[in-house]
């Protein structure tokens, strides 16, 4: 449940500020300047859509079986 909970918030704030989510994530993780392509902050956007309906599918499930 945390898990979920955690990436969820993970996936709003990468479908809401893709890029400056992943050139934080970037700067930690690369020494110097590095150049990302375009196409990497829609990937970046589709990861945090799936964690998103990842956490809601999970969400659903878990109120199907107490229900």
């Amino acid at each position: 449940m945390l898990l979920r909970l955690v990436l969820a918030a993970v996936g709003i704030a990468e479908l809401a500020v893709p890029k400056p989510f992943t050139d934080f994530w970037m700067d930690l993780a690369a020494e110097g300047d590095v150049e990302l392509r375009p196409w990497v902050y829609t990937v970046v956007r589709a990861e945090g859509a799936a964690f998103v309906l990842w956490a809601l599918w999970g969400l659903l499930r878990r109120s199907r079986r107490t229900g």
